[in-house]
């Protein structure tokens, strides 16, 4: 079991190049691991997490619907937005600057193979974090992802979550809000979910601006001690 990640942060990166650099790793580990079954081998497969800043877009999962898409290709265009029809769960969201985006690219088999569990552990992850912060949150039942307010009528989305898995490989991950224009928001139903509101970490505080490298740095805390795996 090989619980080493290989960290990479991919500074602002278009959507689509690094989706297909997720694609590349993904296939990787998953090409890795039908020879070792193929071969009768025991070759380690690597993981990986990606940081990334997405410049402006919009995606929508495979259970997605269109119409939550409240922009026309020209408004996008007008917006600076680009959109794609991506291959993980969920419906539409949103990603942009000021947005921390995490993508852990790992073979599950090296830590456990629950998908339930990997998820709650990357919400548990961003709620630890927002903690240290001040900032109380937690799940939304039903509802993947981490919520400021959940069952109330403040409820808030702070971070949305959409993975896709094979063979105990996960790609895509979660974006939490940290310095986001959550005007960008007003385009789309978030997550398909009506009357639901979103904010970022810098909202909550009452401040301009949260440093990003801290909120990493404190998530990869969390991750570590969750997954009990180390970083390089």
């Amino acid at each position: 079991m090989n619980k080493i990640i290989q960290l990479q942060d991919l500074g602002n990166k278009d959507y689509k190049a690094t989706w297909e650099y997720q694609e590349e790793l993904f296939k990787g580990i998953v090409d890795l691991k039908i020879r070792n079954r193929r071969e009768e081998l025991d070759l380690a497969t690597p993981n990986y997490f990606l940081f990334v800043e997405h410049p402006h877009v919009y995606t929508l999962g495979k259970s997605g619907d269109l119409s939550n898409l409240l922009l026309s290709e020209k408004q996008l265009e007008a917006k600076g937005a680009t959109f794609y029809k991506i291959n993980r769960g969920g419906d539409i969201t949103y990603h942009g600057p000021g947005q921390i985006v995490g993508y852990p690219i790992l073979d599950l088999e090296n830590f456990f193979t629950d998908i339930h569990k990997y998820l709650r552990f990357l919400e548990e992850a961003i709620i630890l974090t927002l903690a240290e912060y001040g900032i109380q949150s937690g799940r939304s039942v039903g509802e993947t992802g981490v919520w400021l307010g959940a069952g109330t009528p403040f409820a808030r989305k702070i971070c949305a979550l959409g993975v896709r898995a094979s063979r105990w490989v996960t790609m895509h991950g979660f974006a939490l809000n940290v310095n986001a224009d959550l005007g960008y928001f007003d385009n789309i139903i978030p997550c398909g979910i009506r009357g639901k509101a979103v904010t970022a970490l810098n909202v909550e505080l009452g401040v301009e601006k949260v440093n990003e490298e801290e909120v990493k740095a404190k998530i990869l805390t969390h991750f570590t001690a969750l997954f009990v795996c180390e970083f390089q």
